[in-house]
């Protein structure tokens, strides 16, 4: 039952993270650093999800679990509402986690020495898995055109092979925050269709759509052919703030392609926890009015953390479509490593080099706004010692 209290929730109020193992945190421990870098925000978990993990741990039992009753059904009816897709139950794959699958997706995909293309800067595994899955790595820079990142299709053209076999798409993009229109995504799925390639479909951060004028849609849902050719992920990690515990699923609508995956996974990837069930039905079932508080305050978030950046000489920012994120362009500071420099000034960032772009940075705003309001303060700080004449790191 949807508890209507969760839209009343408090972001504001502070919770200590500090000296709880969280490698977010830890990563600064007993520094005096804001860690604004790793996707994972800083709120407490919808109150029905918290509740439902305490009456399982009650039951003091945690055995090898199978997919509770009720979750399945409301997948279907969560990817329905929200993303206007019908699912059928035999398309999902249970997973615990989204790294793996993309590893999976790789290894049942081609062969080895095959090549795997995607779009830069881009989430760091995506960059990782063709290498450790013996495939070559393609990658093709997203142009900013007007404030926004797009697909450069004259690049894309270019860099495809002819061995080139997967193509790995993020979708709403980590890091630019870009949601992709129907347009472009029926272009990029008629590209995919004419060099034959799988479609490997990161859509972790469907939920955290930002524009109101937006909705996300996932590729395989736009026609049969791009879903038989489709590998979606999907999770309630971002969205919900439960990353921590391990479940994600696949969805893949051809019988052939999924045998693949499946295969690719035996022996190597383990089970779903019992607790990561239980947090997934949860959320997917009861956390809607959480969910929406949370876009409340993120818009929020992410107005402040774009009118500050952009009143920074030498940064540029685009404002990002959906997640939690804000990608910074730091090249115009003159800086050989912008994110040692920002950690310098007390505010921890991720590096944009992993992301496939020197000379950027990630910001994280997914957390409670006085947090992010005094990062904010020690970025500029930061930026003006510069134009003051301070040292360059």
């Amino acid at each position: 039952m949807i508890d209507k209290r969760e839209s009343a929730v408090d972001f504001d109020a502070p919770i200590e993270r500090r000296h709880t193992a969280s490698v977010k945190w830890d990563r600064y421990r007993d520094r005096d650093i804001l860690p604004l870098w790793v996707a994972d925000m800083d709120f407490a978990s919808a109150d029905v999800i918290v509740r439902a993990l305490q009456e399982r741990v009650a039951h003091g039992v945690f055995g090898y679990a199978n997919a509770p009753e009720g979750l399945l059904e409301a997948i279907l009816a969560y990817v329905q509402t929200h993303n206007g897709w019908t699912l059928r139950p035999e398309w999902i794959v249970w997973l615990p986690g989204l790294v793996s699958a993309l590893n999976l997706a790789c290894r049942a995909t081609g062969t080895s020495g095959d090549a795997v293309l995607t779009l830069t800067p881009i989430y760091p595994p995506f960059l990782s898995a063709p290498r450790m899955s013996a495939r070559q790595l393609i990658t093709t820079p997203l142009a900013c055109r007007a404030d926004r990142y797009v697909i450069d299709w004259e690049a894309l053209d270019e860099a495809v092979t002819p061995t080139t076999r997967l193509f790995l798409l993020c979708n709403p993009h980590n890091p630019v925050g870009r949601v992709y229109t129907r347009d472009e995504l029926e272009r990029l799925g008629r590209f995919c269709e004419r060099h034959d390639l799988i479609i490997c479909a990161d859509e972790i951060h469907a939920g955290l759509v930002l524009d109101l004028s937006l909705r996300h849609q996932s590729i395989a849902s736009l026609n049969p052919d791009f879903a038989r050719r489709t590998i979606t992920l999907m999770a309630p990690s971002k969205t919900f703030n439960v990353p921590g515990l391990g479940f994600a699923f696949a969805v893949i609508p051809d019988p052939a392609l999924r045998e693949r995956f499946r295969a690719a996974m035996k022996g190597i990837v383990p089970d779903v926890n019992v607790l990561g069930f239980t947090a997934a039905l949860a959320a997917y079932r009861d956390a809607e009015p959480w969910r929406r508080a949370l876009l409340d305050y993120l818009r929020g978030n992410a107005q402040l953390t774009i009118n500050a950046l952009r009143a920074m000489p030498g940064l540029k920012v685009t404002p990002p479509e959906a997640t939690y994120l804000a990608w910074i362009d730091a090249r115009g500071l003159g800086l050989q490593n912008p994110q040692r420099f920002f950690e310098s000034a007390g505010v921890g960032l991720s590096d944009g080099a992993d992301f496939g772009a020197q000379g950027f940075v990630r910001l994280n705003f997914g957390c409670r706004r006085a947090l992010l309001e005094e990062a904010l303060g020690r970025m500029r700080r930061a930026v003006e010692s510069l134009s003051g004449g301070g040292a360059r790191s």
